[in-house]
């Protein structure tokens, strides 16, 4: 055996779903667990005063560590096209637990006035950073690691992983929730989950340190020249880079509308207890979470845009209906079969968008056409999603948002109709695979 074979491809995929998406469930548990816990401190960084204010202002900051996810695409996707997926995967994993930690021990407004919501903004705008790097890399590694014919199933683990890290932060909150008072969680309770997830983040970074690299990167080394991960290289992809962005449009709306903003939604809204509304979303992430590997395996089969049409269709017009039911829930079961029929429809998208984008895209740029175009578009949309809802909100006409999701939903369908297959689109093996390049043969839609 050559010295050369411990640096290949895991011998399994499963060796490589590990450690793509055990990193990536840290990540996202400490992402997630800002939204899911901002009910509790956002008290604590704004002066007394209205509640819906309160969140508003959480929710800008929420949103502003979108607009930094552009600024990390473009540096830890170049950072992941020159020096590897691996090496990307394990920067990523260090800011964010540095950021956790910020925020774990960020001081309060009565403590310091408003440099507490600077230090909470700077944690977020290093969130922000480190997961606009995190998604390309994850979805890159996953996506080369996987043996033909089975990258849909693979891929599908990175909203595993993400889901999975959304789940822990919501039964960290439940369990918080039944052994702390209301205003112990209020006080100091809201900084145990980022105490959690900086400590997570540290061991992932020693295990992240042990993974090897994918074949399809190392075949590539060679090309090692100035073009590679370049914002020039990625506007010879112009095309495809347009296209993650058109069919993130939709996606990542209602992915945040039934995720991040559920808990809120169901307590500010619905008028349910807090505890309960964070038990729904529980309950329906947890068999959201179950789903994606089976879509995933599905698109296989049949291929990635049936489920990404029947996501457009479901969405375009289900989500009025769905969210103005969740509106007026008044039990445990109704609001929970209501959020699971929402995200049933989601998984059309989030199942294969990771696969999907990376099959577009060649070696040499696949993580930065991954990550800058699907960045600029959660920017835009994903972050805002929350903030947007609340606006909406705060202005007498929350129903606007229900119509704002299907929109965006129904922007994304064209994509769909008329996107290519890329279910047999092969991984660029060198140049001379660039499924851009002159007389190579592009998978047609079907």
């Amino acid at each position: 055996m050559t010295d050369s074979a411990p640096r290949s491809q895991p011998r399994t995929p499963w060796r490589a779903v590990f450690g793509g998406s055990i990193g990536n469930l840290v990540e996202w548990y400490d992402w997630f667990v800002y939204a899911s816990f901002a009910t509790y401190f956002a008290g604590a960084f704004f002066p007394k005063g209205n509640d819906t204010a309160q969140l508003l202002n959480t929710a800008g900051i929420f949103a502003v560590g979108f607009f930094m996810r552009p600024v990390g695409g473009w540096l830890l996707g170049r950072f992941a096209d020159r020096r590897g997926r691996k090496a990307a995967l394990t920067l990523t994993v260090t800011l964010m637990s540095a950021s956790a930690l910020l925020i774990a021990i960020a001081p309060t407004y009565g403590q310091v006035g408003y440099f507490g919501a600077f230090v909470l903004l700077v944690a977020r705008l290093l969130q922000g950073l480190s997961v606009g790097g995190e998604y390309a890399a994850s979805a890159t590694y996953l996506t080369e690691a996987s043996r033909p014919g089975g990258r849909g199933f693979v891929s599908s683990f990175q909203y595993v992983s993400m889901t999975a890290g959304q789940l822990i932060g919501l039964g960290l909150q439940i369990l918080l929730q039944h052994t702390m008072s209301d205003d112990a969680l209020h006080s100091y309770g809201w900084r145990i989950p980022f105490v959690v997830g900086a400590v997570g983040a540290a061991v992932i970074f020693w295990l992240r340190r042990n993974l090897l690299e994918t074949e399809v990167y190392t075949e590539e080394e060679d090309h090692q020249d100035q073009e590679r991960g370049t914002i020039a290289e990625l506007l010879r992809h112009r095309k495809e880079a347009a296209l993650v962005i058109a069919l993130t449009m939709g996606g990542t709306v209602a992915y945040y509308t039934y995720t991040t903003y559920l808990t809120k939604y169901l307590s500010n809204t619905a008028g349910m207890s807090k505890s309960d509304a964070s038990l729904v979303s529980f309950c329906a992430l947890f068999l959201f979470m179950l789903l994606q590997p089976l879509a995933g395996s599905f698109s296989d089969r049949i291929g990635r845009r049936p489920l990404l049409i029947t996501f457009g269709i479901g969405s375009m017009l289900c989500t009025v209906p769905i969210m103005t039911a969740l509106s007026h829930a008044d039990s445990f079961a109704g609001a929970l079969l209501l959020s699971l029929a929402a995200l049933v429809i989601v998984t059309g998208y989030t199942s294969i968008n990771a696969v999907v984008k990376a099959e577009l895209f060649p070696t040499h740029v696949r993580a930065l056409g991954v990550a800058l175009p699907y960045a600029l578009a959660n920017a835009l949309f994903g972050g805002t999603a929350e903030y947007v809802a609340l606006w909406f909100k705060k202005g007498g006409v929350e129903s606007g948002y229900y119509w704002y999701v299907s929109a965006c939903a129904a922007v994304s369908l064209v994509v769909y109709l008329t996107m290519r297959e890329t279910r047999d689109a092969a991984l660029s093996r060198g140049r001379a695979d660039d499924p851009a390049a002159p007389g190579k043969r592009r998978t047609t839609a079907v």
